[in-house]
């Protein structure tokens, strides 16, 4: 009886940390290779199932640099899954402005670079990616994240695999920021009372038990997460049995820092009893306009 073998992808956008999260792995026991060309992952994978070395979990960059990795990506992970493998592909997004900061301090060359601007090679890799990004399991975004926060990060998440088990990531956000790019569902809460336009409460944030007082008092306030989490009650079971791993639940106010930060602890308190790998991450919480 051959072994299983659990398949990460690590594929995203040139720049946006997939370095950082291929030695991650490493460090969490994945045997990883770094531009694997994608003709070779059937045989790749076929060789570490034969192998007398205890190898149960692989970790793959596999991106842009590799030239015939557009043309045959999605039929190759197609034919995989039809042959019974499990493999989840985690896809790194991150914004221009920090992609052109991060190629600007390290000196690096864009791997598409052919004589035109960065912003030409940025562009034209996103609109290349557009397919691989939409068949991914998972969509991180690292425009805000540091070195250390993205490693902590990926070590939530996949610290999860081996259990088979979904990992739930309530973030928070302001919208006037921009809707979280990894985000499954999105809830808009800016109809419930905004602690930002009373005097006492305007520079703290949603962890403040006086902040949290205010919303929770609200009718509106409890009536919406009572029906929120019985919906989600109803939705996760839903996910979880379509053979989904990560599930994000972006909340939104308009900055980010009051209601939405509140909600998701609320979420957290309620889902962290009744199951595992509930976490929660508060995007915009530091951030000024």
């Amino acid at each position: 009886m051959s072994k299983e073998i659990s398949i990460v992808i690590i594929s995203g956008i040139s720049g946006s940390g997939k370095s950082t999260v291929l030695k991650t792995l490493e460090d969490l026991g994945f045997f990883c290779i770094d531009n694997l060309p994608v003709l070779l992952l059937p045989t790749f994978i076929e060789l570490c199932k034969s192998s007398s070395n205890e190898i149960s979990r692989v970790g793959l960059v596999i991106d842009i640099r590799e030239r015939t990795f557009l043309k045959e990506y999605q039929p190759t992970i197609a034919n995989l899954r039809a042959s019974g493998h499990h493999i989840d592909i985690i896809f790194l997004e991150c914004s221009n402005e920090t992609l052109l900061q991060r190629f600007s301090e390290t000196r690096r060359q864009h791997p598409l670079h052919n004589g035109k601007s960065i912003h030409d090679d940025i562009a034209r890799e996103r609109d290349m990616l557009t397919h691989v990004r939409a068949s991914a399991d998972k969509i991180i975004d690292t425009s805000h994240l540091n070195v250390h926060e993205l490693r902590q990060l990926i070590e939530d998440y996949f610290k999860c695999i081996a259990r088979r088990t979904m990992s739930i990531t309530f973030m928070s956000f302001g919208y006037k920021f921009g809707i979280p790019h990894e985000a499954d569902i999105v809830q808009d809460v800016r109809f419930l009372p905004n602690p930002y336009f009373v005097p006492e409460l305007k520079s703290l944030d949603g962890r403040d038990v006086r902040v949290k007082n205010y919303i929770w008092a609200r009718y509106e306030s409890e009536q919406f997460i009572n029906r929120f989490i019985d919906m989600l009650m109803f939705l996760i079971p839903l996910f979880e049995r379509e053979g989904k791993s990560y599930l994000t639940i972006a909340i939104g106010c308009t900055g980010g820092r009051h209601r939405s930060v509140a909600i998701v602890d609320k979420l957290f308190d309620v889902f962290s009893q009744k199951r595992q790998n509930i976490f929660t991450v508060h995007r915009d919480l530091d951030r000024i306009a």
